[in-house]
Protein backbone atom coordinates (compact mmCIF):
# COMPACT_ATOMS: atom_id res chain seq x y z
CA UNK A 1 0.00 0.00 0.00
CA UNK A 2 1.73 3.22 -1.47
CA UNK A 3 1.69 6.56 1.13
CA UNK A 4 0.09 9.38 0.13
CA UNK A 5 1.76 12.80 0.58
CA UNK A 6 0.76 15.00 2.63
CA UNK A 7 2.50 18.14 0.70
CA UNK A 8 3.60 19.11 -2.32
CA UNK A 9 7.14 20.70 -3.18
CA UNK A 10 6.94 24.09 -4.02
CA UNK A 11 9.34 25.11 -6.01
CA UNK A 12 11.25 28.32 -6.90
CA UNK A 13 8.91 29.84 -3.89
CA UNK A 14 10.28 33.92 -2.83
CA UNK A 15 9.68 34.42 1.29
CA UNK A 16 9.24 37.79 2.45
CA UNK A 17 11.33 39.20 5.29
CA UNK A 18 9.90 37.87 8.03
CA UNK A 19 9.44 34.28 7.11
CA UNK A 20 12.71 34.62 6.13
CA UNK A 21 14.25 35.43 9.58
CA UNK A 22 12.09 32.97 10.98
CA UNK A 23 14.97 30.64 9.97
CA UNK A 24 17.39 32.29 12.70
CA UNK A 25 14.97 30.75 15.49
CA UNK A 26 15.54 27.31 14.45
CA UNK A 27 16.80 25.53 18.10
CA UNK A 28 19.73 23.06 17.70
CA UNK A 29 19.59 19.47 18.35
CA UNK A 30 21.70 18.83 21.13
CA UNK A 31 25.48 18.48 19.99
CA UNK A 32 24.85 21.04 16.86
CA UNK A 33 25.91 23.93 16.56
CA UNK A 34 22.93 26.32 16.91
CA UNK A 35 24.85 28.93 14.12
CA UNK A 36 25.27 25.93 11.62
CA UNK A 37 22.30 24.43 11.75
CA UNK A 38 20.18 27.77 10.90
CA UNK A 39 22.97 28.18 8.25
CA UNK A 40 22.27 24.58 7.04
CA UNK A 41 18.17 24.95 7.54
CA UNK A 42 18.14 28.20 5.20
CA UNK A 43 20.86 26.31 2.20
CA UNK A 44 18.73 23.17 2.42
CA UNK A 45 14.78 25.41 2.22
CA UNK A 46 15.20 28.25 0.01
CA UNK A 47 16.33 29.30 -3.11
CA UNK A 48 19.34 31.12 -3.57
CA UNK A 49 17.85 34.30 -3.78
CA UNK A 50 16.06 33.99 -0.57
CA UNK A 51 19.49 32.49 1.21
CA UNK A 52 21.21 35.58 0.52
CA UNK A 53 18.82 37.61 2.11
CA UNK A 54 19.13 35.23 5.35
CA UNK A 55 22.94 35.70 5.10
CA UNK A 56 22.57 39.36 5.42
CA UNK A 57 20.18 38.53 8.27
CA UNK A 58 22.36 36.48 10.00
CA UNK A 59 25.58 38.44 9.35
CA UNK A 60 23.77 41.48 11.39
CA UNK A 61 22.54 39.45 14.04
CA UNK A 62 26.31 38.96 14.90
CA UNK A 63 26.26 35.02 14.08
CA UNK A 64 29.03 32.58 13.23
CA UNK A 65 29.18 31.75 9.10
CA UNK A 66 32.28 29.31 9.63
CA UNK A 67 30.28 27.47 11.98
CA UNK A 68 31.18 23.86 11.65
CA UNK A 69 28.77 20.70 12.12
CA UNK A 70 30.12 17.81 14.77
CA UNK A 71 31.88 16.49 11.45
CA UNK A 72 34.26 19.81 11.82
CA UNK A 73 32.68 21.03 8.37
CA UNK A 74 31.55 24.53 7.31
CA UNK A 75 28.77 24.85 5.65
CA UNK A 76 30.83 26.99 2.69
CA UNK A 77 33.07 23.51 2.51
CA UNK A 78 29.49 21.62 2.45
CA UNK A 79 28.56 23.70 -0.12
CA UNK A 80 31.44 23.44 -2.31
CA UNK A 81 30.78 19.38 -2.86
CA UNK A 82 26.99 19.72 -3.63
CA UNK A 83 26.57 19.86 -7.32
CA UNK A 84 24.19 22.64 -7.42
CA UNK A 85 25.82 24.76 -4.12
CA UNK A 86 27.93 26.63 -6.62
CA UNK A 87 25.32 29.69 -6.73
CA UNK A 88 25.24 29.01 -2.41
CA UNK A 89 28.88 28.55 -1.61
CA UNK A 90 29.49 32.26 -3.80
CA UNK A 91 27.10 33.38 -1.08
CA UNK A 92 28.52 32.32 1.08
CA UNK A 93 32.34 33.35 0.20
CA UNK A 94 30.78 37.18 -0.47
CA UNK A 95 29.60 37.30 2.50
CA UNK A 96 32.80 36.66 4.48
CA UNK A 97 32.56 32.49 4.83
CA UNK A 98 35.98 30.70 4.77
Amino acid sequence: MALKKDKQKVLGEHFDDERIKSFLLFAAPEGTNPDFHVLEKAYRGMITENFATFIQFFVAAGRDLNATNPQGQTLLQITRQHRHGEDYAKVLSEAGAK
